[in-house]
């Protein structure tokens, strides 16, 4: 009986990592899924705003607007190409909704750069879903290029960053908030990873880095439930909740079977005692 209850144990211990794992996997392949279209996407784009320049001479520090595939109608692209010294001592005072400061750096250095604006209109939720929130504004996006071959495809992304002020966003094609709602922004990385923060004057965000950018607030639905910042201690209490009574138990079986071990070998000390005449 003692053995059942041991190997019962032993297969609810298997049982539950495999449980877990099952649990989480869909939601890990939906995230793999999102993010790989999403960068898919930017390499698009970035072929397409790089036909936004006028040849044989392009002009640097002028706006080029873009147009997008039919199959994308909605979204909205622009490409402009600096000097890296000009953009570090100068910025750019308004790129469409981005101010960019001075000391703006890029990685790899290149002589030359074109940034990528992005204004994903209607398609946002579609290549940057957000459970729990709905946007305010589109998703915007400003990626940093190397602008030495303006005929090139499939560029990787040069790292920027500000070493001084933040670059800001002020979105401008907004909804208002709802009433007892609070405003924040979102940045999605291009690794993938989403970060808030607070909204200054209701429509500007600052960041310090290229990326995604929006406006967003808690639906209202979600504010009866976890937010997805909140998520990751729900999971880990249910984890707890569910591993935690079976180590007890396992515990409660181990501290029987000692005794019940002992209680046997007493039994048989008594019965030998018993044989030979002894109390």
């Amino acid at each position: 009986m003692g053995l059942l209850h041991l190997r019962s144990h032993a297969m609810l211990l298997l049982v539950v990592p495999v449980c877990l794992f099952s649990f989480s996997l869909p939601y890990v392949v939906a995230q793999s899924d999102t993010k790989t279209s999403a960068r898919a996407l930017d390499a698009l784009l970035q072929d397409y705003a790089y036909r936004a320049f006028v040849r044989p001479r392009t002009r640097t520090g002028i706006v080029y607007n873009g147009y997008v595939p039919s199959n994308l109608t909605g979204m909205k692209i622009a490409a402009m190409r600096l000097r890296s010294g000009s953009l570090r001592k100068r910025g750019v005072k308004i790129y469409k909704e981005f101010g960019i400061p001075i000391g703006v750096t890029e990685s790899p250095y290149v002589e030359r750069l074109v940034l990528v604006y992005q204004n994903l209109g209607n398609w946002s939720k579609t290549y940057y879903p957000l459970p729990g929130y709905t946007y305010l504004s589109p998703v915007l996006g400003l990626l940093a290029y190397d602008a030495s071959n303006l005929t090139a495809t499939n560029l990787p992304e040069l790292e920027i960053r500000a070493s001084g002020d933040p670059l800001s966003i002020t979105f401008q094609d907004m909804m208002s908030a709802p009433a007892g709602s609070v405003a924040e922004c979102v940045w999605f990385d291009l690794h993938g990873l989403t970060n808030f923060s607070n909204a200054t004057s209701g429509n500007t965000c600052t960041t310090t880095e290229q990326g995604h950018f929006s406006i967003v607030v808690e639906s209202v639905a979600a504010s009866l439930s976890p937010s997805p910042r909140r998520e990751k201690k729900k999971s880990n209490s249910k984890v707890w909740i569910i591993v935690v009574p079976v180590f007890v138990g396992l515990a409660l079986l181990v501290l029987w079977l000692h005794k019940h071990k002992h209680k046997k070998k007493m039994e048989q000390m008594q019965k030998a005692a018993a044989d030979v005449g002894e109390a």
